[in-house]
């Protein structure tokens, strides 16, 4: 088959075969190489922008620097101001990528790439997903993506889709009727892998399992689900394998970064030490040792048009005690750090820890689908769900003890059945999300 996905990134001025080129000559590296180059790049990234960058010279109130620790860590709020404030000399509309980020975590922003640096994104993504056979040339890939609702922005997504031989399942409904819909579409299309939002792929398991339907009997040409954006649960990755019948990836990205950490198969998030480099900092900035929780900051060590050095991301990780710097492994993505509950004893805790407890006995029964925590006041919690039937008072006495259990005790939780949940306009749904 022609290579219409290479093609059309060339066409749009994304320097690939180069990008690609590059990429296997740092993934070849020895270890020591490896250390030398990181080196090499950290230093000439900070020496370009406090030369080219405006924006960046006033953040650090420096020309020069000595020590890595001494620049500052670089947050979204920092970067909400015009994107021409924000740019390097020499870089305009005509020679860059542009997007914006999603907002899931509170602050979106518009943010901007060097074609290079996004030519070198694109080689890193079918770098990582050739571990499995997938070619983004060749492999059709069944997209369960949101998808704008405008008539142009409509139209363009299609366009791409189609050059990037996919088929989208747009996730706005999830009602038993779509995904009857979504069904037919593999039993008639030789799809090679699934991508997408991790609840709405999780949705879609479950109404297979409700079906007692395997995919892979009905479409027998799937290698492979890629889960991306949301978090994935174990047993939910469990489901995932049990009613696909093919190995369940995780993914870990940023728009305006790069992949961060992939799933490798020996079943190993790795983390992306080929275009990024991967810090986890204490509250102080001071980064502390593998096998710690901490605040996940990345430096892109190629983009030229727009500085995300030591870049807070807003997500808390672990990385595991055997990571090098040639190949760190993320243990563990705890959740996003404004994502905390604020409890009356002064307590904080991960809101996903609400969730997760929550999530072991709300969905015993097969009966709730989905939901979503909101904490409204210091000690009140509001539960949406959809189900066919509301929760019974036994299922919710369970709940409140099992958080008594893991938190702490006078909680008050109000549960409010719906029909459907309230995504993001990507169609991301935000599992945990504080009010106060």
């Amino acid at each position: 088959m022609f290579p219409l996905f290479d093609l059309s990134l060339q066409l749009n001025s994304f320097p690939m075969k180069e990008a690609k080129a590059e990429l296997r000559k740092i993934v070849a590296f020895s270890e020591k190489e490896h250390e030398t180059f990181v080196e090499h790049k950290k230093l000439e990234i900070v020496h370009f922008h406090l030369q080219n960058n405006i924006f960046y010279k006033d953040l650090t109130g420096v020309t020069t620097f000595t020590r890595w620790e001494d620049l500052p860590v670089l947050n979204k709020k920092n970067l909400q101001k015009p994107l021409q404030e924000r740019l390097s000399e020499g870089y305009s509309a005509k020679n860059i990528y542009v997007n914006k980020t999603s907002g899931s975590s509170g602050t979106p922003f518009i943010f901007a790439k060097d074609k290079y640096c996004h030519a070198l994104t694109w080689a890193s993504n079918m770098y990582r997903f050739d571990w499995y056979g997938i070619d983004f040339n060749v492999s059709f890939q069944a997209r369960f993506y949101g998808i704008p609702m405008d008539f142009i922005g409509h139209q363009k997504e299609r366009l791409k889709d189609a050059l990037s031989h996919r088929f989208r399942f747009p996730i706005f409904d999830l009602s038993d009727k779509v995904l009857d819909g979504f069904l037919n579409h593999f039993r008639t299309k030789k799809f090679d892998y699934i991508n997408g939002y991790t609840s709405s792929i999780v949705l879609f398991a479950k109404f297979l399992q409700k079906k007692n339907i395997v995919l892979t009997a009905i479409c027998p040409s799937l290698k492979v689900c890629m889960v991306t954006s949301e978090m994935l649960f174990e047993e939910d990755k469990l489901l995932l394998e049990k009613q696909f019948g093919i190995p369940i990836v995780n993914e870990y990205g940023a728009s305006e970064l790069d992949l961060i950490a992939f799933q490798n198969p020996d079943d190993e998030w790795q983390v992306n030490s080929e275009t990024l480099f991967v810090e986890i900092l204490d509250d102080n900035d001071k980064a502390v040792p593998n096998g710690t929780s901490g605040r996940i900051v990345i430096t892109s060590l190629f983009n030229k048009a727009h500085p995300f050095i030591r870049y807070d991301i807003g997500d808390i990780g672990i990385l595991d005690e055997k990571s090098t710097l040639q190949k760190p492994i993320l243990k563990k993505l705890i959740g996003r750090t404004n994502d905390v509950a604020i409890l009356p004893s002064g307590k904080k805790s991960p809101g996903l820890t609400f969730y997760y407890v929550t999530k072991s006995i709300i969905e015993d029964d097969g009966n709730v689908k989905e939901f979503v925590i909101k904490q409204t006041k210091i000690d009140t919690f509001e539960i949406e769900y959809v189900s066919e039937t509301q929760l019974n008072l036994a299922q919710i006495k369970k709940i409140e003890k099992a958080i008594e259990l893991y938190l702490e005790p006078n909680l008050k939780f109000i549960f409010i059945r719906k029909d459907t949940l309230e995504r993001s306009n990507r169609g991301k749904l935000k599992q945990f999300k504080s009010m106060l």
